[in-house]
């Protein structure tokens, strides 16, 4: 008989060798450790919405909460309200005309959407271009499943918009995909309809399927986009969009992928042998945040709101004496640290431990992030107004 405290020689699987646990699951551990000893961090790191949604969204939820029917299993592609909703504000936000019934598939946020698209699309061994500097996930799933990272470059001097010469010079004979964040994530860079053009003629032209991430076109932007107004460009990409940044719904995990029937279609058979729809009353509350805010609420809590916390980012940045760009858009500052940093952690770090106020440093993000800074703009005025005087306290 085996003893009970028995310990077995139990590895994990080979594919958690290519990947560490997400950085801010780490530092926001650190985090909480400090704030336990009442060190009272402020946190500018993650983006997520310290707001709540409308009233009238909280209001369905809690009355669909109620209801004794409203429990059970959701169908995989959603309700019918939620798909036309999404249609009808991609209309409303766009102009583009998406089928409800399929074009469109509801998602429980855009990581999953991001593992399910790359599981429906790519095979292990197949390339993908993945931007520098870019969104973590985009790198850590492929690496998951198996892909392999092909990274393109993003810079300043190119107001981070994908450098199409360097683009066609390189091998995509094997590439399948390619990952794009317009408004991009972590530069605050912004779509720009003549990229969009150039990407869906350069998928077009070899072969490749774009994947445009587009949760923040409402933030600090007065002119939204989408990759799916370029004619003809359903065919060849698909797009995410959220809830959690543009409707303060970040913890609700609502998202969507929209693009063309066959692609969609593809995606729905590998969420239906993963999960379920969400919660009936959630996808109402979605549904009914997507119909009824009004423009007086998007400008009040997606324009006015973090252009008074961006005042705010940017005299942090001028303290720390780093460099970013005015035309920025979307929930973050990207600023550039000075060149008598050996590394970006030698601010951030310091910023932490004797300001006590946590800022991204820019490395997470990829190579061409490591001399730069993130700092997020969920955070409440007041917060933002003290992280600034803790930093002037100190000699930077």
């Amino acid at each position: 008989m085996q003893k009970e405290n028995q310990l077995y020689n139990i590895q994990p699987a080979d594919r958690l060798a290519n990947v560490s646990e997400y950085y801010f699951s780490r530092k926001l551990k650190e985090v909480a450790r400090m704030n336990a000893e009442g060190k009272d961090v402020i946190s500018l790191g993650i983006g997520s919405p310290d707001m709540p949604p409308s009233e009238e969204t909280i209001n369905v939820l809690c009355e669909n909460a109620k209801k004794p029917d409203a429990h059970g299993y959701q169908p995989t592609v959603g309700i019918p309200e939620l798909r036309r909703a999404m249609a009808d504000w991609y209309k409303r936000w766009y102009d583009v005309d998406l089928n409800p019934d399929t074009e469109i598939q509801p998602l429980i946020g855009s990581k999953e959407g991001i593992l399910h698209v790359t599981l429906a699309l790519v095979n292990p061994g197949d390339q993908v271009l993945v931007p520098n500097p870019g969104y973590p996930t985009y790198t850590s799933l492929n690496k998951i499943l198996g892909s392999e990272i092909v990274n393109y470059t993003l810079r300043e001097d190119n107001h981070w918009q994908p450098d199409f010469d360097e683009l066609e010079r390189m091998d995509l004979s094997r590439v399948k995909l390619m990952w794009t964040n317009y408004p991009n994530m972590p530069t605050g860079g912004n779509a720009r309809m003549e990229t969009y053009e150039r990407l869906v003629d350069f998928a077009r032209r070899h072969d490749i399927v774009i994947v445009n991430d587009n949760p923040y076109s409402l933030i600090l932007n007065d002119r939204p986009l989408s990759i799916l107004q370029v004619p003809g460009a359903k065919d060849r990409c698909l797009e995410f969009n959220s809830m959690s940044k543009s409707h303060n719904m970040p913890g609700w995990r609502v998202a969507m992928v929209a693009s063309n029937p066959t692609f969609i279609s593809w995606i729905l058979k590998v969420k239906s042998n993963i999960d379920n729809g969400s919660f009936r009353g959630i996808q109402l509350a979605a549904a009914e945040a997507f119909t009824t805010n009004t423009d007086e609420w998007h400008q009040e809590n997606n324009i006015a709101n973090y252009r008074r916390r961006r005042d705010i980012a940017e005299r942090i940045m001028r303290t720390l004496g780093c460099e970013y760009d005015p035309g920025q858009v979307g929930m973050f500052l990207w600023g550039k640290i000075p060149d008598k940093y050996a590394d970006v952690e030698q601010l951030t770090e310091r910023a932490l431990h004797e300001a006590r106020v946590f800022i991204t440093p820019g490395f997470i993000f990829g190579r061409n992030g490591k001399r730069y800074v993130r700092v997020s703009l969920c955070a409440k005025d007041e917060r933002m107004l003290e992280a600034l005087r803790r930093l002037r306290a100190l000699e930077w």
